[in-house]
């Protein structure tokens, strides 16, 4: 192995396919950039039908990826595990608890928990056990890598005995989200948009600041992109429904929007300091955002500098109809060079190369 060069295994949910979650983007990023700092990584992944069946990255061009069907076919995989510098198991893995036990009683070198789902977990943890993790699990990894920061990392080590809980935020990918090119200089198609899968406790948010915002205003034009939306769910007339758009059109998507909205889970919106995805890809593109409020957001974009925020229809409706174009735009390009500066998927793999180098 060359001097330096880290040999990494990440059992992830999925790097393969994008299709109703927002872990593939994540890895693809983190993976790349690991592979381009010079490490040898290598992903497993669970292989099961419904991301079978939408797999848009099924051979991803950097590191190395494959598919296991059990716990038994993992097994073929025991000396990779066991060599390895780094071993990071990752949340909603299928059978993460066994995938943990595993690993953690195999692996030599560092072993890390990778939550990109942190609030969602302790939720469940403080329910019984989450799927993919035992609380008994935290204390024996040397590493827990989370997607929230703030103070649950203290709850972390000091509830759950983590060795060391350490904030890795989500990042955006520069070479796939990025402003409209100016040989294209198509108006926006619409005033605002929100790009997410269904889930009960964002529909609130949801409603009150799109759906509602709508149907005040008719003379608007908003679109929703993502799947498991019940058909209980009424879209106004001024809506643009897409039950899935693959991550080769979420760029185009945030470029056709004058404004697009973030939806932040409930648990997420308690713990804090826990920015989605979509937050820091809108962003990129230079589409101004109007969030939700949760602590921690004014650590990542300035309120009223870097992104709006809104609490009611009222709020939504005021931004779409009464901010000037001017600062509009510059809000945008603002929160575009912040997370351009601190939040891509090469920050995110020098960080967490830190974080394995220290441990190691």
């Amino acid at each position: 192995m060359t001097p330096g060069v880290l040999r990494i295994v990440v059992l992830g949910l999925s790097i393969t396919s994008s299709w109703g979650n927002g872990h593939a983007t994540t890895y693809r990023g983190l993976v790349r950039e690991l592979a381009r700092r010079g490490h040898d990584v290598l992903f497993l992944e669970r292989d099961v039908p419904w991301y079978a069946a939408h797999r848009d990255l099924p051979l991803p061009p950097y590191g190395r990826t494959a598919l296991y069907g059990s716990l038994d076919e993992l097994r073929a995989w025991e000396e990779a595990i066991g060599a390895a510098d780094a071993v990071i198991v990752g949340s909603y893995v299928p059978d993460g608890v066994a995938v943990g036990d595993w690993v953690l009683g195999l692996a030599s070198g560092v072993t890390a928990f990778y939550d990109i789902d942190t609030p969602v977990t302790l939720a469940q943890l403080a329910r019984g056990q989450a799927p993919y993790l035992a609380a008994r699990q935290i204390a024996d990894y040397d590493i827990y890598l989370s997607f929230t920061g703030g103070p649950t990392l203290a709850r972390l080590e000091k509830e759950f005995g983590s060795p060391a809980a350490r904030v890795l935020y989500c990042a955006v990918d520069p070479t796939l989200y990025h402003p409209r090119a100016e040989a294209d200089p198509v108006a926006p198609e619409w005033d605002l948009g929100y790009m997410g899968t269904y889930s009960d406790d964002r529909q609130p948010t949801l409603q009150r600041l799109l759906l509602d915002t709508a149907r005040r205003w008719p003379e608007g034009r908003f679109a929703v992109a993502g799947p498991q939306y019940p058909e209980a769910v009424v879209w106004p007339s001024n809506v643009t429904y897409t039950s899935h758009l693959p991550p080769s059109e979420h760029c185009s998507f945030y470029n056709r929007q004058r404004f697009t909205l973030n939806v932040t889970r409930a648990d997420m919106i308690e713990a804090g300091w826990s920015p989605s995805v979509r937050l820091f890809e809108a962003a990129a593109c230079g589409t101004p955002i109007i969030s939700d409020r949760w602590a921690g957001l004014d650590s990542l974009l300035l309120p009223d500098k870097e992104i709006f925020l809104a609490d009611s229809t009222a709020d939504a409706l005021r931004l779409l109809r009464d901010v000037p174009e001017e600062e509009r735009v510059a809000t945008g390009e603002r929160a575009r060079r912040r997370v351009m500066a601190e939040h891509t998927a090469a920050h995110r793999a020098a960080e967490l190369e830190g974080y394995l180098r220290s441990a190691l």
